[in-house]
């Protein structure tokens, strides 16, 4: 789409947002089953709530802009599940898949996080405080939500060079 003004890019945007956080609900699960550390495991999980709550809030902007909420079919977020998928399905449960894993989820945060940054910038452009709030409330969680994956990333890599050494 072809936006002709600042609002018609907002709603572009958040239509986008709206089909990423929709595939990763169904792509979180996966993901948590597939990881072996237990806090690796607990914090996917964890994730999966909020994702479902970072939908409920996408709901929300479109109800304060007038829309109805749609979804765009997002490629990149489509991309990067696809190859977190190949991931989990190449290799046997392990600390180097679970380091796999870890990367991959945090692709997808980084994407996340410059998308809601931008649709941020674009709400608070146009005046729409309260769609604002509501997309800086989800950028903050993504944010935490990548510390969280550098925190764990700590101990998998430790077991995956171990699990390398031993090979």
């Amino acid at each position: 789409m072809s936006a002709e003004s600042l609002k018609e890019l907002l709603v572009d945007e958040l239509k986008d947002l709206y089909h990423a956080e929709k595939q990763l609900v169904k792509a979180l699960p996966k993901m948590a089953k597939a990881a072996l550390d237990p806090d690796l495991k607990a914090g996917l999980t964890a994730h999966l709530d909020e994702t479902k709550e970072h939908v409920a809030r996408l709901e929300r902007a479109f109800k304060l802009l007038d829309e109805t909420p749609k979804a765009k079919v997002c490629p990149a977020m489509q991309g990067l599940i696809e190859e977190g998928s190949e991931a989990i399905e190449e290799k046997e449960s392990s600390a180097v898949r679970d380091a796999q894993i870890i990367g991959s989820a945090q692709r997808i945060e980084h994407y996340e996080i410059a998308a809601y940054g931008t649709v941020r910038s674009l709400a608070e452009t146009l005046g729409e405080d309260e769609v604002a709030e509501l997309l800086q409330l989800t950028l903050d969680e993504e944010g935490e939500a990548d510390k969280k994956l550098t925190a764990a990333s700590a101990a998998v890599n430790e077991a995956a060079l171990v699990e390398s050494e031993e090979d």
